[in-house]
């Protein structure tokens, strides 16, 4: 017969090997679920874009009005040709 080493695990140690191999179980489980969730993926994916695309318009808008009151002289004769052309085109059609 063979007897027991003393490198056999006990009952408790064994229970704990258990448990910890059923929390991890359980954690596989739920992010499988949750990348099965396609619905909720897809929510989660158009609200980063939604975000990011307001940080970008929002970044845009800075950007030009700046760009705008540094080049001021700029802006203010490139309307004016933009006006005169219309007008011109007006007159015309």
């Amino acid at each position: 017969m063979t007897q027991p080493s003393d490198k056999s695990p006990g009952p408790e140690e064994l229970r704990q090997q258990v448990e910890r191999t059923r929390a991890e179980l359980g954690r596989t489980v739920e992010a499988l679920a949750a990348k099965a969730d396609v619905k909720a993926r897809a929510r989660e994916k158009a609200s980063e874009v939604r975000d990011h695309a307001t940080r970008t318009a929002g970044d845009l808008t800075a950007t030009a009005a700046r760009l705008a009151r540094d080049n001021r002289t700029v802006v203010l004769v490139a309307a004016g040709v933009v006006l005169v052309t219309w007008l011109a085109l007006r007159r015309k059609g």
